[in-house]
């Protein structure tokens, strides 16, 4: 097939998510039209996959980015004086393999992430996406309609202690660097279970490893319910696995899927680079925004903090 300014050459990779587009060179300066195309096969298929993108530097990933949306900040604590999230995997015990939609923890999370490989295993360290609009049509109806009505606190507190036992007893340096990093803003966010995606009209299940807890629920109640969704999430029929190599950049719509980093590569070097763009504060199927509980997310995302809404149903949380 021949590419033109205008074409992609899209190939599906699972029957609900994921696809590869070639014969494109990803820069700032590609055309509008060619731009939009790209943005269509993100929302379409809620994950893309670029081979040999290894002309990328930092800079040019940035620029980018860009043309999708506003860029944030690397990380709301970890790198905050960066457009960069440096994930260098081959130095820390701390690995992603958790099922997790990116930052959902404030208000805003991102729209789209940018992922771009620096070194990569020779074995393992595959990725998997999971479609949280998939999985939410999936559901009975009488799970959809309780799942609609349910609000869930999303935090970046959650299991410290553990966590940082597990980090000092093998890697006392990066222990010390999650306690002075990751750790160091508490941000809580109370987000509809459902939202509606503000492009597509999508409901999506707004969950993965930063929901804490159901308001107005017990904690043994937020389990059995969670598991009910999120077994429904990572069922094969809605996800999709790709085998990294470097050069690799993916791009993802944040706000219907959830990813998972496999961590089976032993000591084995992987490293890659996340760019995130500017994304909207989620909105319930009956049109009720996202509340921040705690934590201003405003620097992060440059923008006003006004579109924070309230945390009056912060106490509701038992």
């Amino acid at each position: 097939m021949t590419i033109t300014q205008t074409e992609l050459d899209i190939r599906r990779l699972a029957g609900n998510i994921g696809a590869e587009i070639s014969g494109v060179r990803l820069s700032a300066d590609l055309p509008d039209e060619m731009i939009e195309r790209i943005r269509a096969a993100v929302l379409a298929n809620k994950v893309v996959f670029f081979r040999g993108q290894h002309h990328l530097d930092d800079a040019e990933q940035v620029a980018f980015a860009s043309r999708l949306g506003t860029v944030t900040q690397g990380h709301p604590t970890v790198a905050r004086d960066s457009d960069m999230f440096d994930l260098d995997y081959s130095r820390t015990v701390d690995r992603a393999n958790i099922w997790h939609t990116d930052v959902t923890f404030v208000v805003q999370p991102p729209s789209f992430s940018i992922l771009r490989s620096l070194a990569i295993p020779p074995v393992g360290g595959d990725t998997l996406w999971a479609n949280t609009a998939t999985a939410y049509a999936a559901l009975p109806a009488e799970l959809r309609e309780l799942a609609d009505k349910l609000w869930v606190l999303h935090s970046n507190e959650f299991d410290y202690a553990e966590f940082a036992n597990r980090v000092q007893s093998l890697d006392p340096a990066n222990a010390a660097k999650f306690t002075s990093g990751f750790a160091s803003i508490v941000f809580k966010t109370i987000h509809p279970v459902v939202s509606v995606h503000p492009e597509t009209g999508e409901r999506s299940l707004l969950l993965g490893g930063f929901a804490r807890g159901f308001v107005g629920f017990k904690s043994s109640t937020f389990e059995a319910l969670r598991k009910l969704f999120q077994d429904e999430i990572v069922k094969p029929e809605h996800t999709v696995r790709w085998n990294w190599q470097v050069g690799d950049l993916i791009i993802w719509d944040n706000r219907s899927t959830q990813h998972y980093a496999t961590a089976d590569y032993g000591t084995a070097a992987r490293h890659v680079r996340r760019v995130t763009v500017v994304g909207e504060v989620p909105v319930s199927v009956n049109g009720e925004r996202s509340r921040s509980v705690q934590g201003d997310c405003s620097d992060y995302n440059r923008q006003a903090a006004g579109q924070a809404g309230s945390a009056s149903t912060a106490n509701a949380i038992v």
